[in-house]
């Protein structure tokens, strides 16, 4: 199964998506390939730092510079692709060859905007040969006070584009997930019985209901 984590716009949260998910299927027992194909290159970064800290189990992350043969990896692993916007070429080629692309869309009108756009280039790579890929969205870095409306008027406009599947759920805008990457842990292995675990235990399990 290739899933790629994208959007255009930057600051979404994918790769924090990506890590996180990684570490969670690892963690039940799967083999998991990740790939960084974002300049910025911050889910190499993350990765390093717990290189660096000796935490178990080690994340392998290609970058850009490594030339991923996705058709190697498809059948026998989980591949999770971080792409962004400043890599196009290594984006349409990702989406060219997912099974299925997770779109993080920050609560505001301008990640609106850019998730309509990327939903374009999506259906853009669409392949004669293969199956088109199944596009989830969700809320990311969701508001926290029940006065604040953004995170709903956002999903209300996400439900009114085209060709996408919008999650009834939400990651919310937590320190924990900030730690994670300084630390170079998983929002379960620093707070496993923590709020952000907990949600993101019900967000993976909507993608891979299969584990137990």
């Amino acid at each position: 199964m290739i899933t790629v984590i994208g959007n255009l716009k930057g600051g979404s949260g994918k790769s924090t998506v990506t890590f996180n998910l990684a570490l969670w299927l690892m963690r039940h027992g799967k083999t998991v390939v990740t790939y960084d194909l974002d300049p910025q290159c911050t889910l190499s970064d993350v990765a390093h730092v717990r290189a660096e800290e000796k935490h178990q189990p080690v994340l392998k992350v290609y970058t850009r510079y490594v030339k991923p043969h996705f058709k190697e990896v498809v059948e026998e692993y989980e591949t999770l692709i971080d792409v962004g916007a400043a890599n196009m070429e290594a984006m349409r080629r990702a989406i060219g060859l997912a099974d299925r692309v997770i779109i993080p869309v920050s609560p505001s009108q301008a990640d609106i905007w850019s998730t309509q756009r990327f939903l374009l280039i999506i259906a853009g790579e669409a392949r004669s040969d293969k199956k088109p890929p199944e596009v989830s969205a969700f809320i990311n870095r969701a508001d926290t006070h029940v006065i604040v409306r953004e995170s709903d008027q956002a999903e209300e406009a996400l439900r009114t584009l085209p060709g996408i599947h919008v999650l009834n759920m939400r990651l919310c805008t937590r320190t924990i997930y900030r730690r994670s990457f300084s630390e170079g842990l998983a929002v379960s292995e620093i707070e496993p019985s923590g709020k952000a675990a907990k949600e993101f235990e019900i967000f993976a399990r909507h993608f891979y209901p299969e584990i137990q």
